[in-house]
């Protein structure tokens, strides 16, 4: 089995086993009932962080959307090497409280905000810039949202593809892969 059908498979499995094992979520000053995460938190990598925003060219006048951003790294790396406002989307309440508190201890609350929701849900459309780590079936269900983003929109991600939608750019950093696209005119 090639490495990365291993690590899809490992990645599935563990997305299926966390999915199985928790029950929906409630934020408790909305009571609003959220489902369960599609993916296991993993965080991305230091180097594959930097690489991503280097590869989107993120700059003070972006506005960072990350898509499941777990302990809030991107969106606060952004924020700090880059002057990038962000804004994190995750279903887990745990992580939410995680990247706010690591944007606290960062000193960038005044650029990033993290939105306890569903990516599905929410509207991307201040975007300048989506990073995203998730599986390959979620990237393909989100990409008509993205692609109905405005022309020059700029979207990386960590590991996952966009089935037929080719990347403008691929880099392998640590034997991790990141993909680039540019949200193309209509």
């Amino acid at each position: 089995m090639k490495r990365r059908d291993f690590c899809l498979a490992t990645l599935a499995a563990a997305a299926s086993v966390a999915t199985s094992a928790c029950a929906q979520s409630a934020d408790p000053t909305s009571k609003r009932t959220y489902r369960t995460p599609d993916v296991i938190f993993v965080p991305t990598p230091q180097a594959v962080v930097d690489a991503m925003l280097e590869v989107a060219k993120v700059g003070p006048n972006d506005v960072l959307y990350d898509l499941g951003s777990g302990d809030g790294r991107i969106p606060i790396t952004a924020a700090k090497r880059f002057g990038t406002r962000g804004v994190g989307i995750d279903l887990d309440p745990r992580r939410i409280e995680e990247a706010n508190a690591n944007a606290r201890a960062q000193g960038v609350t005044d650029k990033v905000q993290f939105i306890q929701g569903d990516l599905f849900e929410q509207d991307l459309s201040p975007a300048t810039v989506i990073t995203l780590y998730l599986l390959p079936n979620l990237n393909l269900k989100l990409r008509p949202k993205l692609l109905a983003l405005k022309p020059g929109t700029r979207i990386v991600s960590h590991a996952f593809d966009m089935g037929d939608w080719e990347p403008q750019q691929r880099l392998t950093v640590d034997n991790k892969q990141i993909f680039f696209w540019t949200v193309p005119a209509r």
